[in-house]
């Protein structure tokens, strides 16, 4: 009993009118859910399945997809739980934890966006085609997807730690999951949390970001100065990975401002805007991948095409 007593337990308060329309956000989201990990799932083991997929660039496509079906899971069982219960409470270690899971799996996205660009800018027929397959090796890959998911694991680690030890004075979280809004629930704020958060956005965030548009940028000029066939392939092959770092940036930026201007933000702009990152976002890369990438949706219409005549 005494342990249960030293839990602290935190509401979450930016669910609206949950009592009301429970069933409708637990019925909604559950298909959401559902969809997310179909989707994500079906292109992650058609890359697993044909040969012909397996190329750096599907591999990228593949680890994102996960990350995305990953995200899901660590955000989707919990607002399930919420909506069947009569209070939406979490205790501050678990709410640390998906905290940690969020922010780490964010990182990973930037840097496999990253890892894609660099593999688009020396790809086949684009930058460096002689010296393509001596660059983009397995091991160089495998380094890139460790890298991807290592380092924001360990950034974001040390933000939790630093978090765990610090004095709770609200109990109340303006968010229907725990973000960067943990942060109003210190009684001071850390000047150590705040330099390394800066530090944190700039190396996991802005740096990638900064490169990506670097390569892309290389890329869109030397495919200009290139054949129609060259300029083809760059189009099909880049825009889908653009379109994903477009999306991914603007929810990256609203997670980062609503510190700033939740206060200012009505409950439901607020709610509305913070599922953007859990419906539509998960949804929005395997869709874009399989309508865009020409290979995957080759294979996408053979396994309709076969689960039709079966």
């Amino acid at each position: 009993m005494e342990k249960d007593l030293n839990v602290s337990y935190i509401t979450l308060g930016g669910h609206v009118e949950v009592n009301k329309y429970r069933y409708v956000y637990f019925l909604i989201m559950l298909m959401v859910f559902i969809l997310i990990i179909c989707f994500n799932f079906t292109i992650v083991g058609l890359i697993w399945v044909h040969r012909n997929l397996h190329e750096p660039m599907y591999v990228f496509i593949a680890a994102l997809l996960l990350n995305s079906a990953v995200f899901s899971t660590a955000i989707y069982p919990k607002l399930f739980i919420d909506y069947l219960s009569e209070k939406q409470i979490i205790s501050y270690s678990a709410c640390l934890f998906q905290f940690y899971l969020l922010y780490s799996l964010s990182g990973s996205e930037f840097l496999l966006l990253a890892g894609m660009a660099y593999d688009r800018y020396v790809s086949l027929s684009i930058c460096k085609p002689l010296q393509y397959p001596s660059i983009m090796r397995k091991t160089t890959v495998g380094v890139f997807l460790g890298i991807a998911w290592l380092l924001p694991a360990c950034q974001t680690a040390v933000a939790v730690i630093l978090s765990a030890d610090m004095r709770l004075c609200t109990f109340t979280l303006d968010g229907i999951f725990c973000n960067n809004l943990i942060y109003d629930l210190h009684c001071v704020t850390s000047q150590a949390l705040s330099i390394f958060g800066v530090f944190a956005l700039l190396y996991a965030g802005l740096f990638p970001m900064v490169f990506i548009l670097y390569t892309y940028t290389r890329i869109l000029i030397i495919s200009f100065r290139s054949c129609g066939e060259v300029r083809k392939k760059a189009a099909q092959t880049c825009l889908p990975h653009l379109f994903v770092l477009i999306s991914f940036s603007c929810l990256c930026t609203y997670d980062i401002l609503i510190v700033r201007l939740g206060s200012g933000l009505s409950r439901t702009v607020r709610l509305i805007m913070t599922l953007q990152a859990v419906l539509y976002h998960p949804l929005f890369n395997p869709i874009i991948y399989g309508l865009k990438m020409k290979e995957i949706s080759r294979h996408l219409r053979k396994l309709f095409c076969q689960a039709k005549v079966i």
